[in-house]
C-alpha cells in the first residue's frame, strides 16, 4: 500500500514540480542503541533536506496544511524533504534536536509500518489538493 500512494504521489508531482518521492529505508538497530539510529538517519538524509520528524509530540496539521507547507518549501528552493519514522524506542534527543518541524498523526503511538503508509497516503492527498483533483474532499 505505501509503494502504491508514493509512486501516485511522484506522477502527479511531477506536472508541479515535484522531482519523485521515495521511501529509503536505514538499517534497523537493535532496540537501546538511539545514537546508531541517528547516526543512520543522519547519513540517509541529503544535506539541504527539510527534515520533519513523525513525532507525537508534533504539530497536527490538516491535509490542506501539508499541501500548503509542500508548496512553500518547493517554492523556497527546497530541493528535498525528508520524514523521519522513529524505530519501536522513539528517536534520539540528538534527532529531535535536528528536525526543522515536528508532526503528529495524533497523540497516540502508531506502528512503524502503519505510520510509513499514513504518511505516504498523506503525501499523496497533499500532492492531489494541489493538482485540485477530486480525491480530497473537505
Amino acid at each position: 500500500m505505501t509503494a502504491d500512494y508514493l509512486a501516485r504521489a511522484a506522477a502527479a508531482g511531477r506536472q508541479l514540480g515535484f522531482k519523485s518521492v521515495e521511501l529509503v529505508d536505514v538499517e534497523g538497530k537493535p532496540p537501546g542503541e538511539p545514537r546508531a539510529e541517528a547516526f543512520a538517519l543522519f547519513k540517509a538524509t541529503p544535506d539541504e533536506a527539510r527534515r520533519v520528524l513523525l513525532d507525537e509530540r508534533g504539530a497536527e496539521w490538516t491535509s490542506r496544511q501539508l499541501a500548503e507547507k509542500l508548496a512553500r518549501w518547493r517554492d523556497d528552493g527546497i530541493p528535498c524533504l525528508t520524514f523521519w519514522i522513529g524505530g519501536a524506542d522513539g528517536v534520539s534527543q540528538g534527532v529531535k534536536d535536528q528536525a526543522d518541524e515536528k508532526l503528529a498523526f495524533g497523540r497516540q503511538t502508531w506502528p512503524h509500518r502503519l505510520v510509513r503508509v499514513m504518511i505516504s497516503e498523506q503525501i499523496y492527498r497533499a500532492v492531489t489538493i494541489l493538482c485540485a483533483t477530486p480525491y480530497h474532499r473537505d
